[in-house]
């Protein structure tokens, strides 16, 4: 990856999570949104040119001091609209034996279908170990689920969806 591409975009980061995804997770939000699902519980997010610019090596490094980070999320924002970056990241964790979680907006097939021409988008599905996708939707508003926010939404077990051609969705408990 070049040095221009080690840069991203972040709303902010939250160092010991349990809410989003199973275990001791890294949280990066990123900034930017096309998505704007009323209701979002980061709005804030959604500017393209709000947040902070960061390292992308000082945020993986700064993971990788804590012992008991199980894994990275990455939500946002939307993690595929700087998917260079998010790719980068996610292929450290992984590199470093934690697991990926990716929130998107976006559903898998679409995902699917933007990475036959972005190799970006190609490699951040392919480094994340899970994808919880769809937008949120206020009428599917649930607090009895795990992970998600509304009915809508699945969790994609990756590595099974694309070895299969078809997406494989999982319960959160199999987290």
């Amino acid at each position: 990856m070049d040095a221009s591409k080690k840069q991203i975009r972040i709303s902010g980061i939250i160092k010991e999570s349990i809410t989003d995804g199973p275990g001791i997770r890294y949280v990066i939000f990123t900034q930017g949104c096309p998505h704007h699902c009323p209701g979002c519980h980061n709005p804030h997010t959604f500017a393209f040119d709000g947040g902070t610019i960061a390292d992308c090596d000082e945020i993986i490094n700064d993971m990788l001091s804590n012992p008991l980070t199980s894994g990275l999320t990455l939500s946002g924002g939307e993690p595929f609209v700087q998917p260079a970056t998010t790719a980068y990241l996610a292929k450290r964790a992984r590199e470093n034996n934690l697991n990926v979680i990716t929130y998107t907006g976006y559903v898998f097939e679409e995902l699917l279908k933007k990475a036959q021409s972005d190799p970006d988008v190609k490699s951040l599905i392919e480094n994340s170990d899970y994808i919880i996708d769809g937008p949120y939707l206020e009428a599917y508003r649930s607090l009895e689920l795990r992970f998600r926010g509304s009915k809508n939404q699945r969790i994609i077990d990756v590595k099974k969806s694309l070895l299969e051609n078809k997406v494989i969705s999982i319960n959160e408990n199999e987290l």
